[in-house]
C-alpha cells in the first residue's frame, strides 16, 4: 500500500510539475488569442466604435455585409488574389525545389537566393518594388521603353495592373518559403523508385508524374493549405504597397477590416467581416481535408 501511494504521489507531483510548465503558454494563448477571439464574436453583434458603452445591434453588421459595395469589392480581389497567386506559387516553387535537387553546383548559394525575399521586411520589399514599378523613372518600365514599348504599364499606378503588380511581388516574396519546404520533401522520396522508373524506360516526365508527385502529395497538400490560409491573410503587401488602390482594386479582405477598425471605428462591423473571414478559410480548409483522401499517399 505504502509503494502504491508513493507511485501515485510520484505521478501526481510530475503531473504537477508538467501544468507548472504549460502555465506560461496557457496565460500566452488565453490573453492574446482565446480572449480576443470571444471579445470579437461579442463586438461583432454591437456598433461599437471603440468608445463608451457596447450597444448590442443583433445580426445588422452581418446583413450589412451583403448591401456593402466595397466589402463585395475586397471579396472579389482576395479571391482573384488567391486563385492566381496561390498556384503560380506553388508551381514555380516547386519546379525551382526539383531543379535544386538534381544536386546543381552553389546549390546553398541559389537556395539561400529565393529565401532571401522571404525573411526581408515587407515594408522594406514593398519600398523596393515602388521603386522598380515607378511608371518613369523604375528600371521595368526603362528596359520596356528602351526596346521599343511607348505605353508601358503604369503598374501600381492604374487600376487595370494594380492587382497584378502586387501579386507579382507577393509570389516573388514567397517563392523561396515553399521552395524549402518542397526540397526537404524531395530529398526523402527513396532514389530506388527512381532507378526502377529508369529501368522500366521510364522519361523525366513519367518519373515526376508517378514517382515525384505521388510521393510528394502530403507536402503539396500540405503547402496548398499554408498558401491558401496565407492568401487570404495578405494585408501588409497591400498596406504598403497601394494602401487599397488605386481605388479599391487592391482592396482585399483584411485590408478592409484594418480600414473599418482602425480608420473608421467601427470595430463591431469589422469584426463581424473578421468572423466571415474566418469561416470561409475554416470552410475551405475542411473541404481540403476530406478532398486529400482521393489524392494524397501516405
Amino acid at each position: 500500500m505504502k509503494k502504491r501511494k508513493k507511485r501515485m504521489n510520484l505521478k501526481v507531483r510530475n503531473a504537477i510539475k508538467g501544468y507548472l510548465f504549460l502555465v506560461p503558454n496557457i496565460i500566452g494563448f488565453a490573453i492574446f488569442t482565446f480572449i480576443p477571439i470571444v471579445a470579437s464574436f461579442v463586438l461583432s453583434f454591437t456598433s461599437w466604435d471603440g468608445f463608451g458603452e457596447l450597444e448590442f445591434i443583433g445580426i445588422d453588421n452581418f446583413v450589412k455585409l451583403f448591401s456593402d459595395d466595397i466589402f463585395r469589392v475586397s471579396m472579389w480581389n482576395t479571391l482573384v488574389f488567391t486563385l492566381v497567386s496561390v498556384p503560380v506559387t506553388l508551381i514555380i516553387a516547386l519546379a525551382v525545389a526539383i531543379l535544386l535537387n538534381k544536386g546543381i553546383k552553389g546549390i546553398k548559394i541559389v537556395r539561400a537566393a529565393f529565401f532571401l525575399p522571404y525573411i526581408t521586411a515587407a515594408i522594406a520589399v514593398a519600398v523596393v518594388w515602388q521603386l522598380l514599378y515607378h511608371p518613369t523613372l523604375g528600371p521595368i518600365n526603362q528596359f520596356l521603353m528602351t526596346i521599343g514599348v511607348d505605353n508601358p504599364p503604369k503598374w501600381l499606378s492604374a487600376t487595370s495592373t494594380a492587382m497584378a503588380s502586387v501579386i507579382i511581388m507577393y509570389i516573388w516574396k514567397m517563392i523561396g518559403y515553399y521552395m524549402i519546404i518542397f526540397l526537404a520533401g524531395l530529398q526523402g522520396v527513396p532514389k530506388q523508385l527512381y532507378e526502377a522508373a529508369q529501368i522500366d524506360g521510364a522519361n523525366a516526365w513519367e518519373k515526376f508524374t508517378n514517382v515525384t508527385l505521388p510521393m510528394l502529395s502530403p507536402v503539396v497538400f500540405f503547402t496548398l493549405i499554408i498558401a491558401l490560409i496565407n492568401s487570404f491573410k495578405v494585408f501588409t503587401e497591400i498596406y504598403a504597397l497601394t494602401g487599397g488602390g488605386p481605388g479599391h482594386s487592391t482592396n482585399v479582405l483584411v485590408y478592409n477590416i484594418y480600414v473599418e477598425a482602425f480608420q473608421k471605428y467601427n470595430l463591431g462591423y469589422a469584426s463581424a467581416m473578421s468572423y466571415v473571414l474566418a469561416i470561409i478559410i475554416v470552410t475551405i480548409t475542411i473541404i481540403q481535408f476530406r478532398g486529400q483522401k482521393k489524392w494524397v499517399n501516405y
